[in-house]
């Protein structure tokens, strides 16, 4: 393993041989790997390796990792003293397993995964070997360019780790630039669905919504919706279901019914069903925060209903 005294693909030399500084291998150089490959370097540690197989994941690594070697995983884990796996959830397992059977990893080696639905035992063939666990999920969605180094100063990492070792994860993600957020192991699983249930079913919700707009005739939709959703997001972040207006708020049945009717014949693929759902379930909050009447409620979910009938 190298000594993490020198950068090989440059950097701030005086940086890279402050105390602490770790040689790191970057397994997957996606969108993720490369950008946190990166940022590690930028806190003093030497990348000395990276893989990356396709033409795509090259240049990415070429553009974000200058002067790093492209090398076989097996030559990356075998140079580094910290191993970044950033590759998808369902492979995570099989990757470690398969260098466990040929027994790469190596004792007193940090190995660190990206993963939000795993937590550290998913690097369980690892530590049997001598290697010590750490689970770094960054909550943020990555476009793989230099845009998501600037991100990574506002977002938190969902981090999970054996007790003792848990600091060594925690000033990792410090050093990146990010918050440290402590996951238990086993609420991995669910931290990760309300991480994606939040922000890819927004972008569902969000590109129905400009479909929806363009249906309607609007021309430059993005802008049209932008501040809403804007102000919308910062209001829920700071006030919960207290921030909720619109019609189903307000138990405005007439207007609800309304939108079902135009909605289902915009054209638009898959949206009337979602806003019937959505509508649904923001009555329920609704009335449960004692925000809607139990009668406006009923009101409401007779027009949502999606065979006239509505829900007992």
């Amino acid at each position: 393993m190298t000594d993490g005294s020198a950068d090989p693909g440059g950097g701030n030399e005086a940086v890279s041989r402050r105390p602490g500084r770790l040689g790191v291998g970057v397994v997957g150089a996606g969108r993720v790997g490369a950008v946190l490959g990166s940022a590690l370097r930028a806190a003093g540690h030497a990348v000395v390796g990276v893989s990356a197989v396709s033409a795509a994941s090259r240049e990415r690594a070429e553009v974000l990792l200058p002067g790093v070697p492209v090398l076989a995983v097996p030559e990356v884990v075998e140079r580094a003293e910290l191993v970044l796996l950033t590759v998808p959830d369902d492979a995570l397992p099989g990757l470690v397993d398969g260098l466990a059977a040929t027994r790469a990893w190596q004792p007193g080696q940090l190995v660190v995964h990206t993963s939000g639905r795993h937590g550290w035992r998913v690097l369980d063939p690892a530590v049997a070997l001598g290697a010590i666990p750490l689970a770094l999920h960054p909550a943020m969605t990555f476009t793989g360019t230099s845009l998501d180094l600037v991100r990574l100063t506002d977002c938190c990492f969902g981090v999970t780790a054996p007790g003792a070792v848990l600091p060594i994860g925690q000033a990792l993600v410090v050093e990146m630039g990010a918050e440290p957020v402590v996951v238990a192991e086993e609420m991995r699983p669910l931290y990760h669905a309300a991480l994606a249930h939040g922000a890819n079913h927004l972008v569902t919700l969000v590109t129905q919504a400009l479909d929806l707009l363009g249906a309607a005739g609007v021309e430059q939709a993005d802008r049209v919706i932008g501040p809403l959703l804007s102000a919308a997001l910062d209001n829920v972040l700071r006030q919960g279901d207290a921030a909720l207006t619109g019609p189903v708020a307000r138990g405005d049945a007439g207007t609800v019914g309304a939108h079902v009717e135009a909605i289902g014949g915009s054209g638009v693929e898959d949206a009337l069903a979602t806003y019937r759902m959505l509508a649904r379930t923001t009555a329920d909050r609704a009335l449960g925060a004692g925000r809607l009447r139990p009668d406006a409620a009923t009101s409401l979910l007779a027009v949502l209903a999606e065979d006239g009938i509505s829900p007992p």
